[in-house]
């Protein structure tokens, strides 16, 4: 990934906003703009940016970590152990002494959404003046370049290759835990082959039956399908950092009527909306030309969620495809296409695919059919 030019961007842009320094908490942007991406963040990581310096405080169990795989300048390090009492053993000493180096009343960069209220209140006590950096930073996320773009369409195979294979194993018995497991062994088989030294997220559920396929968000668990059952395949998967998303909803055994046109309407909206979402229209209109097929058929009440969303190192990124969203699309940004429907007693109805929009038009790339015939196993 080209830290540098990140870094670049963000200097441009904290100079044009007259910003003296940035501290950056989220974990995913620290990642974005340092290459550092920790396992847990239980022990607090702080990333410093100004006009010459990027500077890191880490816990000691990180520093070699952050030494090896981000781009600081400096890497400041806090102690929890006895040998080292003598040094830093909390990152408010080392936050304070950073600040301590920056003139006070300053302009300060930072993110409204991430900075904890304990440190925004310790800048003001010091006359730091804050500086939202939210929507600029989300801004530079959503365009992807084309390392990016790479990892990404990569995912897009990888997820495409575990829902495949987790599929074929759906049948009466099976476990929701035992259909992620099947996938899940084949993406790390297929990883391990393609892609040595690579890092790997990702994330799988399968709800099912008509109670657990209208929770759009929940834990796969070890119910056992059963004959008639329906059921929601979700997945994504994130190479070096980089996610695509695939979903499928499909059943063991006939569908009901109701099930067949509820899926119809569910099938159809994605369609359309997949169709529809291009460079230069609005996010919002992504979003209606969804709802409007719901709308028609005096369904929108079950309704509870947008029509997609952008990934990226994120699991969900801006910008949403929303109805409040007036973002225009661009070039290079990638979304989540995934339009569902949620009816109780007759079940959840969501397929989701990955899209990358490109000034020639927009790319698929997830793969695996949508159509109810091909959806039906026994």
């Amino acid at each position: 990934m080209n830290l540098n030019k990140r870094i670049h961007y963000l200097r441009e842009l904290t100079t044009s906003k007259e910003i003296a320094f940035s501290v950056i908490m989220n974990f995913e942007n620290q990642y974005y703009f340092s290459g550092l991406k920790a396992i847990t963040y239980s022990r607090p990581i702080v990333l410093f940016v100004d006009e010459k310096e990027v500077q890191f405080i880490v816990p000691s169990l990180e520093e070699n970590h952050a030494q090896n795989k981000s781009n600081a300048d400096r890497v400041l390090v806090y102690y929890e152990t006895q040998l080292h009492r003598e040094h830093a053993n909390s990152y408010l000493e080392l936050f304070e002494s950073v600040i301590e180096s920056y003139p006070q009343n300053s302009r300060v960069g930072v993110e409204f959404g991430a900075l904890p209220v304990s440190l925004a209140n310790r800048l003001r006590e010091k006359g730091f003046e804050l500086v939202s950096l939210d929507q600029e930073i989300a801004k530079m996320r959503a365009i992807k370049d084309e390392e990016e773009i790479e990892q990404i369409t990569e995912s897009g195979r990888l997820v495409s290759l575990a829902l495949e294979e987790s599929l074929k194993h759906a049948t009466p018995h099976v476990t929701e835990m035992e259909i992620d497991h099947y996938g899940n062994q084949a993406l790390f088989l297929e990883v391990a082959k393609k892609h040595p030294n690579a890092t790997l997220d990702y994330f799988v559920m399968s709800p099912s039956g008509k109670e657990r396929t209208n929770m759009p968000h929940v834990f796969s668990n070890t119910r056992s399908l059963k004959k008639n059952d329906i059921v929601i395949h979700s997945r994504q998967v994130g190479l070096n950092g980089y996610r695509a998303e695939c979903e499928r909803t499909f059943f063991v055994g006939d569908p009901t009527n109701e099930q067949r046109e509820a899926f119809k309407l569910a099938q159809e909206a994605q369609q359309l909306a997949l169709e529809f979402i291009k460079v230069g229209v609005r996010a919002k209109e992504v979003n209606e030309v969804a709802i409007d097929i719901f709308r028609k058929a005096n369904l929108e009440e079950y309704v509870n969620h947008r029509t997609g969303h952008g990934i990226g190192i994120g699991i969900h990124e801006e910008p949403s495809l929303k109805y409040s969203s007036d973002f225009i699309l661009e070039e290079n940004m990638v979304f989540c296409v995934e339009p569902g429907i949620y009816i109780p007693g007759v079940g959840g109805f969501r397929h989701s695919d990955t899209v990358i929009l490109t000034k020639d038009g927009t790319k698929l790339i997830t793969d695996y059919p949508r159509a109810i015939d091909e959806l039906i196993f026994s």
